[in-house]
């Protein structure tokens, strides 16, 4: 279990965190004036990069069974049908730990840049193929 789980561990405590800081050395008494203050400037937002953790997405067809995504998610977002040997993704399960995406060994499973997943239907949640990843746009 450790030898698994050192490496990720490792790569984690190297990383810079991406989350924004707060514009002031402390928290002020009304937080309405420091954002009228001109002098003071909030940080720009974070952006969406290769880290971002949005909805999971599936490719069915690289899928070999193999079901570590299923053993490894802590939120029970994965579940295995045995009789197609594939999985099915809940994304109102999902905490978006990208476990599954680190462990997957054809990489089958990848965090997707879509973030706007809530829904009153339950079912619109239910990922069963996201169908390949769309080729990346060259950068001009």
């Amino acid at each position: 279990m450790i030898t698994r789980v050192l490496p990720q561990l490792l790569r984690q405590l190297c990383s810079r965190a991406v989350t924004n800081l707060f514009p002031s050395a402390h928290m002020p008494p009304s937080l309405t004036a420091v954002l009228s203050d001109p002098e003071v400037s909030p940080n720009p937002p974070v952006p969406v990069g290769k880290r971002f953790r949005g909805r999971l997405h599936y490719d069915r067809s690289k899928c070999i069974g193999c079901r570590l995504c299923v053993k490894v998610c802590p939120a029970n977002a994965t579940d295995y049908l045995a009789e197609e040997k594939k999985i099915v993704i809940h994304n109102d399960r999902c905490c978006f730990c990208a476990q599954c995406t680190e462990i997957c060994p054809v990489k089958c499973l990848t965090m997707s840049e879509t973030y706007m997943i809530s829904s009153y239907a339950r079912r619109e949640n239910v990922v069963a193929d996201s169908g390949p990843l769309p080729a990346a746009e060259p950068k001009a």
